[in-house]
């Protein structure tokens, strides 16, 4: 079965960039359209960026711009390269199919922007 790894996150001061990636530890993803989410205020997890299988992205409007979603089904990864981080970005980042299944939700990488 699927298990989705989430890392690099971590400290950084307003304006500065982070690289996300999130790896099938097991399996591969088999699915169309992977994506990244994060909590947002009312504590559900919104969906943040997006990517399909054709190369297809969304993104959420407040990250327009900054976040860069990519994937490589090769080597079955997803990376989210975060641009000009903002304090209101700082939360904790999942990855995991569009639409989101329980059974694939990981830890998360803790993403915090600050000074």
């Amino acid at each position: 079965q699927l298990q989705l790894v989430q890392s690099g996150g971590g400290l950084v001061q307003p304006g500065g960039s982070l690289r996300l990636s999130c790896a099938a530890s097991t399996g591969s993803f088999e699915f169309s359209r992977m994506g990244w989410y994060r909590r947002s205020s009312g504590k559900r997890r919104e969906l943040v960026s997006s990517i399909g299988r054709d190369g297809s992205t969304y993104y959420v409007q407040s990250v327009k711009g900054r976040f860069t979603i990519t994937r490589d089904d090769d080597r079955n990864i997803i990376d989210l390269q975060m641009t000009n981080l903002k304090p209101e970005d700082t939360n904790v980042y999942y990855c995991n199919r569009v639409p989101d299944e329980d059974k694939f939700w990981g830890q998360g990488t803790q993403v915090t922007v600050s000074l």
